[in-house]
């Protein structure tokens, strides 16, 4: 059964506290987001460990196999945009359906060993490009074709609340 897509904007969370995973993006330092990321990524093999892994809760949310192959995806595509953020001049993040994405690439079909490694390598390449952003480069932006603009440090925080707050949504916290 197809879940109903999220249009929500979820760029709030860098201005107010998550009121469901907790995520406050004003405590988080710049610093920290490469072990953060690193952490995050390492609850996942438990999560991917679970027999009813590729079992949806309801009709409405993705199953943790599928929640934590969006994650993977999210790494890759945060670790996209820094590097625009990087070596572009205020570029234009290009729009990305995360449902769709979960559609074309089955999510639900995934093999969780593979989720699990490719996670894993895709946290490890954005931690390590977060680690290497420059203390000058971190005012850097970007902006969103739906009016959002981010510095590397706020792309860096929203990115975070993101795979935070799907950990949370597998009872992974």
């Amino acid at each position: 059964m197809a879940i109903v897509p999220d249009t929500s904007d979820w760029t709030w969370v860098l201005e107010r506290p998550c009121p469901d995973c907790g995520f406050r993006a004003s405590e988080v330092a710049f610093d920290d987001l490469p072990r953060l990321i690193r952490e995050n990524a390492a609850a996942w093999s438990a999560v991917l460990a679970r027999a009813d892994v590729a079992v949806r809760p309801n009709d409405h949310t993705w199953s943790p196999l599928e929640y934590a192959a969006h994650v993977r995806d999210v790494c890759r595509l945060f670790d996209e945009r820094l590097r625009l953020v990087l070596t572009e001049e205020n570029p234009m993040l290009a729009n990305w359906d995360q449902d769709a994405t979960a559609i074309a690439k089955r999510y639900e079909l995934q093999v969780p060993e593979t989720v699990g490694r490719e996670l894993a390598a895709a946290a490890a390449s954005v931690s390590t490009s977060f680690a290497v952003v420059p203390a000058d480069a971190r005012q850097r932006t970007a902006r969103r074709s739906d009016g959002p603009s981010f510095t590397a440090a706020t792309l860096g925080a929203y990115f975070l609340h993101d795979i935070v707050h799907h950990r949370h949504d597998v009872g992974a916290n």
